[in-house]
């Protein structure tokens, strides 16, 4: 028998401004579950998970939750109030019966150190100290609203095998396709006030919605030629038998009005870039760039080329120095030592993804205009603000909304607005991708399939990596940067892992959590410790286990870079891709022969416990 839902929710309406933002909302979460909340920007998702939290009071509609069950939501401005450090914050979340080394095993993970001064918190930061508050009690239900925002790739993956372990029921808001794909099992569709389920997981989704939208359409138009056979009637038919005519002119109004009535699908957004004339076939050109910030280095012995409509991903955790390679990149940071040329007749086009660039001061039409004027110029043509606004989903009544105001992701389209219509051939996207919905997210892969310029992309979304470049330049750790052929997938079958996180890398949930225990009974007396076991502790037996997956991996990998080296006409057709195949065979050839030494080494510590 299946077990009764933790919560539900019926029939949920909400109305904000005079707006109905929810009109008949459902959902219902049993133990286990793992449901992803899907819908356009403005839809109402966030909306929904406050009221599932409690946080929100409807309208009209019931809320039930089990007695006894406890809920965790993930809050976008948590209150730090009270709380001297993250560690105090993340542990005043907890219940008697927690487990305290929680709370410092998630700070660690998300990057913190538990010691942080909540008030001297980026927003990036204090969005991953709530994430260790929402996750740190184990509760029955998580209520996550975009719980990759501010994480780098590493943090994410984490998150994922993190998720994937615990006993919660979820629910998750994300723009992440690769996330929802790999944790859903079920999928709330909201779209105009009301909520459809589908019992499968997002990556199901899309094709459900597309055939729910052409079954709408094929619905409208039945109704559209009910109403032109209605009205040829009531213009040409017979006169007689007045109340059978009265009652059918009744049925005429209520077509008429359910057509009114009827919501279709909300916009989508419409996005062009402008370009100007074609840049050299030669875009940017680095030979042994280097760059450091006093002993550190950020880019080290770089030498490559970027050619016109090449499409460059840039990949690495947070603090490797992505932004100050895509300054370097486009001549806007000068190298400490070698050489970056930026070819002939290339005009750059950024988009900022800090939203540094935006005076909240300003209106959001000022900001597409310049202030001044009306008119957006846009591949070269003159369009009026209101209109060019619609394309990305503003309405009319915003032009004079000051940027302040706007959501996060109404700022991301704004920047975005306003970056493609500047007229360039070399555009730069930093994290494009945080907070727009995933159907802005297919117009934007279209626009930049499209593109005829020449593209950098910093991303941590790995899907839309995947979809859109067709090279990865990842950092390897002390300066080194190593470019892949392919999307984010590619690099990762070639290289044999993803990115790593710089320091020590946590490689699992029980791993950190056995850490956390090992160095709780290293505070203990010696005569309170247990003995020491007689074989391998768990992080061993899980690089002796892993280790040889690994090595068939980096074996592969490197007979794929010598087969490559031994074109013979290679180092004459492109010098640096033939430099840049080297320099990754010898990195690949040391991470071999260091994972050979540590099993080995693995391997005769196992026999000598065991023996």
């Amino acid at each position: 028998m299946a077990a009764p839902p933790l919560l539900t929710l019926q029939g949920i309406a909400l109305t904000f401004g005079g707006t109905p933002l929810l009109t008949g909302a459902d959902l219902s979460l049993s133990p286990g579950d793992r449901t992803c909340l899907v819908g356009r920007n403005g839809s109402g998702k966030s909306t929904l998970l406050k009221v599932a939290a409690g946080l929100v009071e409807p309208d009209k509609g019931v809320r039930f939750l089990q007695p006894g069950t406890t809920v965790r939501y993930l809050a976008q401005e948590p209150d730090f109030s009270g709380h001297a450090t993250t560690l105090s914050f993340v542990e005043a979340g907890m219940g008697p019966g927690d487990e305290l080394y929680r709370a410092r095993y998630l700070l660690e993970s998300l990057g913190l150190t538990g010691e942080e001064d909540p008030s001297q918190l980026s927003g990036g930061e204090s969005r991953r100290a709530a994430l260790a508050q929402a996750l740190a009690p184990e509760p029955d239900i998580l209520l996550l609203d975009e719980p990759t925002n501010h994480l780098d790739l590493p943090a994410i993956e984490w998150l994922e095998a993190e998720l994937k372990g615990s006993r919660s029921a979820l629910v998750l808001i994300s723009h992440d396709r690769r996330f929802l794909e790999a944790l859903s099992r079920s999928t709330v569709w909201l779209d105009r006030g009301t909520t459809r389920r589908l019992e499968q997981g997002f990556s199901a989704f899309e094709g459900w919605r597309d055939q729910v939208f052409e079954e709408e359409e094929r619905d409208r138009h039945k109704l559209d030629r009910k109403i032109a056979m209605e009205e040829d009637w009531l213009r040409y038919g017979v006169t007689a038998r007045r109340k059978r005519n009265v009652k059918r002119l009744a049925g005429l109004h209520d077509l008429r009005r359910q057509a009114r009535e009827h919501r279709g699908p909300v916009g989508a957004a419409t996005l062009t870039v402008s370009e100007t004339e074609a840049s050299g076939a030669l875009v940017v050109e680095a030979r042994d760039a280097a760059k450091a910030y006093g002993e550190r280095p950020i880019v080290r012995d770089l030498s490559m080329r970027i050619a016109r409509r090449d499409r460059l991903g840039i990949v690495g955790a947070n603090g490797t120095g992505k932004t100050t390679l895509v300054n370097l990149l486009t001549g806007r940071l000068p190298p400490d030592s070698g050489e970056v040329k930026v070819g002939a007749n290339v005009t750059l086009n950024l988009l900022d993804q800090r939203r540094s660039a935006l005076d909240p001061e300003r209106t959001v039409a000022d900001v597409l205009t310049g202030g001044g004027s009306d008119s957006v110029q846009v591949g070269g043509q003159s369009r009026h603000v209101i209109g060019y606004m619609k394309d990305f989903l503003f309405s009319p009544e915003q032009a004079r909304t000051p940027v302040g105001v706007l959501s996060g992701g109404e700022r991301n389209r704004l920047l975005l607005a306003r970056a493609l219509a500047e007229a360039g051939n070399l555009l730069v996207l930093d994290e494009p991708t945080n907070d727009l919905d995933l159907e802005t997210l297919d117009l934007l892969q279209e626009m930049l399939g499209d593109y005829a310029g020449t593209l950098i992309l910093v991303s941590h979304d790995r899907d839309f990596l995947d979809r859109v470049v067709d090279t990865v330049l990842v950092s390897e750790g002390e300066g080194r940067w190593v470019a892949y052929a392919g999307g984010y997938s590619d690099m990762v079958a070639q290289r044999g892992i993803g990115v790593q996180a710089r320091g020590v890398v946590q490689t699992g949930r029980h791993d950190a959590r056995q850490d956390a225990k090992e160095t709780k009974e290293a505070g203990k007396p010696a005569s309170a410790r247990p003995a020491a076991k007689k074989r391998l502790g768990f992080n061993e037996q899980h690089e002796l286990k892993t280790l040889p997956s690994r090595i068939a991996a980096l074996e592969g990998n490197r007979g794929k870079l010598r087969a490559a080296l031994d074109d013979p006409t290679l180092y004459a057709r492109d010098p640096a891709r033939f430099e840049a195949i080297s320099r990754t065979l010898a990195t690949t050839e040391a991470d071999l022969a260091a994972a050979e030494e540590r099993w080995l080494a693995l391997e005769m510590l196992r026999e000598e416990l065991e023996g």
